[in-house]
């Protein structure tokens, strides 16, 4: 069992602390830190968890460092924590800029620490029912839409809600990015509050994303279009579906699946639609778990600080894009 300790008791803070709560199994909960002596307060007689005095404290009496602080302080304590030899979780995005991201990857290495980015849809159920499916998109379709919320537009749409997307679709196409285009709009805040990215990759696949915070409903989908396979992933309501074609003569199809018959330019196909068994999970107690797994097995994370910088450095292309293409007031 592992101890761990939780930087930030913020709205996700608090849910981090109930999840590795949750977690007994796994990890040791030693405390929490936030430089808020009100919050602290409140959230440690809320939750029967001790509030350590001070950052370093809390670094010094355990060997996982949960990192759940605006992303602007993410760098500063994950420096502390890396000189101590701590392994890290760090909530997305990894950090606040693409060279405290460097900097923190050589320190990773220099101390011999692991590091998992806590890129959650990762572990949403809709997404690992597809683990034993081949999965090689050639156009990925992308919406994140949510409502308006004053937290988090201090940063722009790409880096808020977008990167969520960014993080997944790069796990899923085995290519590097071959060219970004993008445009955004700034509505309601200073940087953009909705923003669309066409991402070209070597093997001709192409990602069209769209993110916006000034939506009146709420929607996370992402569709994925394979040679002879159409996948829908919806990481709002928790599900999946899956259409193939088949030749009809492959006897490998169940009984009761959904089928259909298509005649197409190479012959008669038949349609199989799949629905995947979503088996419900709690994705943030999940991430952690699996990163303490990886820490006793001497593993590379799950979501690796690697991924991290990947999905951190294309949001800034994408973001450098959409200031190009955004006219001049």
């Amino acid at each position: 069992m592992l101890t761990i300790g939780v930087l930030g008791a913020g709205h996700l803070g608090k849910i981090h602390l109930k999840c590795i709560q949750l977690a007994s199994e796994t990890y040791h909960l030693a405390g929490f830190y936030d430089p808020n002596p009100t919050v602290a307060q409140q959230v440690s007689q809320e939750l029967g968890i001790k509030a350590f005095p001070s950052a370093e404290a809390l670094m010094d009496a355990v060997e996982v460092v949960d990192i759940v602080t605006p992303t602007t302080m993410h760098f500063a304590m994950a420096q502390l924590a890396a000189a101590r030899g701590k392994h890290i979780f760090i909530e997305k995005p990894l950090t606040h800029t693409l060279e405290e991201a460097e900097a923190l990857i050589r320190m990773s290495r220099e101390h011999g620490i692991k590091v998992q980015v806590g890129h959650v849809e990762r572990f949403n159920p809709a997404l690992l029912a597809l683990e034993d499916m081949a999965l090689a998109p050639m156009f990925i379709e992308a919406h994140r839409l949510a409502a308006f919320n004053p937290r988090g537009t201090d940063v722009s749409v790409v880096l808020d809600l977008m990167i969520h997307d960014l993080d997944i679709i790069l796990s899923l196409v085995d290519a590097d990015v071959s060219e970004v285009r993008a445009s955004g709009v700034a509505v309601v805040s200073d940087t953009a509050d909705i923003a669309n990215a066409r991402i070209e990759f070597t093997n001709g696949c192409v990602a069209n994303l769209t993110a916006s915070r000034i939506s009146l409903k709420q929607m996370r989908k992402v569709r994925l279009f394979q040679r002879d396979a159409y996948i829908s992933l919806d990481f709002l309501e928790k599900n999946a579906q899956v259409v193939r074609l088949h030749d009809p003569s492959e006897a490998s199809l169940p009984a009761d699946a959904i089928q259909m018959e298509l005649q197409t330019p190479r012959g008669a196909k038949i349609i199989h639609i799949d629905n995947p068994v979503i088996e419900p999970v709690n994705a943030i107690k999940l991430e952690l778990e699996t990163f303490a797994q990886a820490i006793e097995a001497n593993a590379v994370p799950r979501v690796s600080i690697d991924d991290g910088y990947r999905a951190l450095k294309l949001a800034y292309d994408i973001m450098a894009c959409v200031a190009e293409n955004t006219p001049q007031l």
